[in-house]
């Protein structure tokens, strides 16, 4: 029989500590392990322990865990979320050809134009909501086709099975970041991913204490070539924050519908507010992207952005005057976060570069916590009166 998310969520792929039987699983807080012989390593869980960076108790249950509810058959795990983008970019090779969505993440958009780019890798940004200008990008020869719905910080939701077609038509690998949605909410490798990226520093930890990466593949030769990456260039994370990611994945399913609820009421009230112009959230009628989103996903998410009606200095007025919402990087934590995305994590994208695909310098975006939504409420309604 197969169990329920989070069922298998809690109980983190049947795994227990086979010494102590412990509840929750140790943190094997070491750097090496001692061998009986030399070159024999021992073997625990599947994995033959012999250093630190290459293999850790820990960390093999989290990534059969995380595999377990992506419903993947393969996981690693990274020190970062760009770590682990860090991991796919380092298995390719100066002449191939990245096509991405042109609202990407503002540190991976960094990462590509910043560093590899030099190496000789090609990155071209398009609009992969219009599968039409997927298809005419990936005329061209492409590794990877890397999308992001919905997208940060526009919301904006491509159609991952429709695209992942257009990229395996190509012979391109497709990967999806599913960070905003979960796996609560959408299952990219059922939609034809080859590679689901987390950042799991965010709702998949869900407390805001550690940061951490992962990868998820049906693929065993994928997992071969990423696996050798993780431990070759050491972006592995460390045990603890492993411990804390296990942790956080067994409140994951009923956090994400507290979420879910809270951003709905949000997204409605910010509609119908006078100061106000734009909000975007695909669980919206009015959304672009709401049929798509409804098809693919279970829920829409707890991410939002809006624009107020006086631009940029309203919004930094609007961002200084809140009380329960917290001004900071980073997202999906149980408390309700706020962001301005042209000075904090999109900073780095130029910015001719933001105002061509909408990310205005007036913009908020929203994580949504599980707080009273009442009490979420009163405090926006506070701080747009300063707008």
């Amino acid at each position: 029989m197969r169990k329920g998310f989070t069922t298998r969520a809690v109980h983190q792929a049947g795994h227990k500590d086979q010494a102590s039987k412990a509840v929750a699983f140790p943190i094997y807080q070491t750097s090496t392990f001692g061998q009986e012989t030399p070159g024999d390593p021992t073997e625990y869980l599947g994995r033959k322990l012999s250093y630190g960076r290459t293999e850790n108790p820990t960390r093999t249950v989290l990534e059969e865990t995380l595999a377990d509810i992506e419903e993947a058959k393969y996981g690693l795990t990274f020190a970062t979320g760009l770590a682990a983008i860090t991991a796919v970019v380092n298995t390719l090779q100066a002449g191939d050809r990245v096509v991405a969505c042109n609202d990407l993440y503002g540190g991976a958009y960094r990462l590509f134009t910043q560093v590899y780019a030099k190496l000789g890798i090609e990155f071209e940004f398009v609009d992969t909501t219009n599968l039409s200008c997927v298809a005419t990008a990936l005329e061209k020869p492409t590794t990877v086709l890397w999308l992001e719905t919905p997208s940060n910080p526009l919301l904006n939701v491509t159609d991952i099975e429709g695209a992942c077609k257009l990229a395996h038509q190509a012979g391109a690998l497709a990967l999806v970041d599913n960070t905003f949605a979960t796996p609560v909410l959408q299952q990219p490798l059922k939609l034809g991913a080859d590679i689901v990226l987390h950042s799991t520093t965010k709702y998949l930890n869900g407390h805001g204490d550690v940061v951490n990466g992962s990868l998820l593949t049906d693929k065993k030769e994928l997992w071969d070539k990423l696996k050798y990456v993780q431990n070759a260039c050491g972006l592995v994370p460390g045990p603890q924050d492993c411990y804390l990611i296990l942790r956080g994945l067994k409140t994951l399913g009923l956090r994400m519908e507290r979420h879910c609820a809270n951003a709905r009421r949000i997204a409605e009230w910010l509609s119908g507010h006078p100061r106000v112009t734009q909000v975007y959230y695909p669980g919206l009628a009015t959304h672009p992207g709401h049929a798509v989103a409804k098809r693919q996903m279970k829920d829409f998410g707890a991410m939002l952005s809006f624009e107020v009606d006086s631009g940029e200095e309203g919004a930094r007025r609007v961002l200084s005057s809140f009380e329960l919402f917290t001004l900071a990087e980073s997202l999906g934590c149980v408390m309700s976060l706020v962001n301005h995305p042209a000075s904090m994590t999109h900073a780095s994208v130029p910015k001719e570069v933001r105002h061509a695909v909408g990310i205005g310098d007036g913009l908020i975006r929203v994580s949504v916590g599980i707080e009273d939504v009442e009490d979420l409420i009163a405090d926006l309604d506070s701080a747009l009166s300063k707008a």
